[in-house]
């Protein structure tokens, strides 16, 4: 007589990173499977710590700036300006109207070469090269222009407490707005590869799905919350900069899946082009760096080099800073390409934060994952990673 023997079925756990194909970085998921399902995802963190709070609060509040393009490497303008809000609240300083426009145009050409960047990645990591090879051509159109405006291309530290550090050229802005007479026909062409691809629509469709009420009680933001039908964007509700002077619109999506979230970046980009477009047709005259407090903000380049006050004057702000600071705290957020990035702070009265805090959307996203994991299937860990979008830089910090 044949011996039946009965069959267990048992868990394997499988680690996942950490490495950067795929999982976008030094971010590791421990998942419990049973078959090709997953039944547990957690993530582990903090590979990339490199201490950049506790590092700011021992310099300067000029000082400080160079360690917010560290943060999200691929968006170092927009971690620049959510900075310099944040001290401007701090000190009662109004960066010129100029300014204001200058830095919402970097803004928002930083928000489109983000999602290139994710675009092309999100792609390959599902299977689809070509789309990679076009977004990043259009990107390369953007960081020579970035190279232009202040001779970097990735961390730029342009954006000044007060303003920005030197004015808009006239090539520059020729250059930017060929820019966006051209760009919205390549998102077709990007759509074109990939919108109604039927095996991009089965790893997409369907795949990490959250609830708007989820969404929230994660706290996530960006075009992740957006893409669950939740209306929030803090350029509207928080306008900052030139934002309440230009019209835009929010893309929402219904399903709250990484279909959804890709075609609320993709409008986005949209979005972005008619934003820069508006900012060069509206762009007025005037100062770059706010007047009202030359005891804080530096003063103009070509001054420095012609007026031994105004050298002595730039030397000592960027050695020493300014020698006192209105006691307080304060929180300022903007609305980065990957959602909410919020500066909290706390001041003693001295040149230096006493306190500093970031809150980084890609920590908040990665900590939704076992949300958009648990109950999908192995393959969809790789799709629900790249639609949140992180840079475990500004995730660790």
């Amino acid at each position: 007589m044949e011996q039946i023997k009965e069959r267990h079925e048992r868990e394997l756990v499988l680690n996942l990173g950490p490495q950067h194909p795929s999982t976008h970085g030094v971010l590791r998921l421990k998942i419990e499977v049973e078959g090709e399902t997953v039944i547990k995802c957690t993530p582990y963190v903090g590979y990339l710590h490199r201490g950049t709070e506790k590092l700011a609060e021992g310099m300067t509040y000029l000082q400080a700036l160079p360690l917010t393009d560290r943060l999200d490497y691929v968006s170092s303008m927009t971690n620049n300006i959510g900075y310099c809000l944040a001290v401007e609240k701090l000190f009662g300083i109004e960066a010129p109207i100029r300014a204001k426009y200058i830095r919402t145009m970097i803004a928002e050409m930083t928000r489109i070469s983000s999602h290139l960047l994710w675009l092309g990645t999100h792609a390959l990591d599902l299977g689809a090269m070509t789309v990679f090879l076009y977004a990043f051509r259009e990107r390369e159109w953007i960081l020579d222009l970035f190279e232009t405006l202040c001779g970097a291309r990735l961390t730029v530290s342009y954006p000044r407490i007060g303003g920005v550090r030197n004015d808009v050229s006239q090539e520059f802005i020729d250059s930017l707005y060929e820019f966006t007479n051209i760009f919205p026909s390549k998102v077709g062409e990007y759509e074109t590869l990939i919108d109604k691809n039927r095996i991009w629509l089965m790893r997409t469709k369907g795949v990490g799905v959250i609830s708007a009420e989820e969404a929230i009680n994660w706290s996530l933001s960006g075009a992740t919350l957006r893409g669950c039908g939740v209306n929030y964007d803090i350029r509207k509700k928080h306008p900052y900069d030139a934002y309440d002077l230009v019209e835009f619109d929010v893309p929402i999506g219904l399903n709250g899946d990484v279909y959804d979230r890709y075609l609320c970046r993709m409008e986005e980009l949209r979005q972005s082009n008619r934003i820069i477009r508006q900012c060069i047709e509206k762009l007025p005259k005037g100062a770059i760096l706010a007047p009202d407090a030359p005891k804080f903000t530096l003063p103009p380049k070509d001054k420095v080099l012609d007026n031994m006050e105004t050298l002595i004057h730039h030397f000592t702000l960027i050695t020493k800073g300014p020698m006192t600071a209105p006691k307080g705290e304060v929180y300022c957020c903007t609305e980065v390409p990957k959602g909410e990035l919020g500066f909290y702070m706390v001041s003693d009265g001295t040149g230096k934060p006493y306190r500093m805090r970031i809150r980084s959307p890609s920590f908040v996203h990665v900590s939704a994952l076992p949300a958009l994991c648990e109950g999908g299937m192995i393959a969809d860990v790789i799709a629900n990673i790249g639609t949140i979008d992180v840079v475990l830089g500004e995730c660790d910090r």
